[in-house]
């Protein structure tokens, strides 16, 4: 998608008047420090974009096929590539390369419109993404997709995690409760594709040292949080956060500032990877 020249006026006006704000409030001492910042291995910090459905509803989870496809289209534009979480965490582990403007594109829960409205247009500009399913949801719920379908897109490129059996916050389980979460959905996830998932996304954002811990030890590789921010090499592989985009009244102009602020508001030191 194209921006008119008077809507990137405007977006380079608001941003300034923000962090005109964010300085008066932090001062500019911490400001000055957080850009000599040194980054021992001199990676570049990749964003993950948030998803979680696509289609009408009016909702602030809820993107538009249209606006979905607005968003996608800007990133085939402007030279953007979808990679899977295997690259980076080679990337973050070794420093294996990765292709220019690396992106990775991940959605939430497993819904119907995933694989109905969102996987039809990322096939569109050659797209691949990363979908954390609610294994007791699939193929039993018509909200969510059919293994039959995951089974089809996992063929295609598309990745699946794990977003836990049954979608409950692991923070109000017992410990037993949780790990039981954890493990059903793990196994379920290698009975239906052949093999274990080694990603994990948290339910409803919450999570502890306890529930990380039991992350790593149930055996996922990396864990995807609801927090903004980019990925570098500071991050905790099992507390990765993430761009998350919503539904509003201007959803494309929220897309643009929340992919493209993002690196800004980390040099600045007011989000931390």
């Amino acid at each position: 998608m194209n921006i008119k020249k008077g809507q990137i006026n405007i977006i380079i006006s608001l941003v300034i008047i923000f962090f005109l704000i964010v300085l008066s409030k932090f001062g500019t001492q911490s400001v000055v420090a957080s850009f000599n910042k040194s980054n021992p291995i001199n990676l570049q910090e990749v964003p993950i974009l948030n998803y979680h459905k696509v289609d009408i509803l009016n909702h602030a989870l809820s993107v538009s096929p249209r606006e979905f496809e607005e968003q996608m289209e800007y990133l085939y534009q402007n030279g953007y590539h979808t990679i899977t979480p295997d690259q980076l965490m080679a990337y973050l582990k070794s420093g294996k390369s990765l292709p220019d403007k690396p992106i990775l594109i991940t959605f939430d829960d497993g819904y119907l419109d995933n694989y109905t409205n969102a996987y039809p247009i990322m096939k569109k500009y050659g797209f691949t993404g990363t979908i954390f399913i609610v294994t007791n949801f699939i193929s039993k719920d018509e909200r969510f997709m059919t293994w039959e379908q995951i089974k089809e897109m996992q063929q295609n490129g598309m990745i699946f995690g794990s977003h836990t059996a049954n979608h409950k916050s692991l923070t109000s389980l017992t410990k037993e409760q949780a790990l039981d979460e954890l493990n059903q959905s793990r196994d379920e996830i290698a009975r239906q594709l052949g093999k274990p998932p080694k990603y994990f996304a948290y339910p409803t954002g919450t999570y502890s040292g306890e529930i990380e811990d039991m992350v790593r030890k149930t055996g996922y590789k990396a864990a995807f949080t609801i927090e903004y921010g980019q990925v570098g090499a500071d991050s905790d592989i099992f507390l990765l956060p993430r761009i998350p985009i919503f539904k509003g009244q201007k959803t494309f102009r929220s897309f643009f500032i929340r992919l493209n602020g993002a690196p800004v508001l980390e040099e600045l030191g007011i989000i931390k990877n």
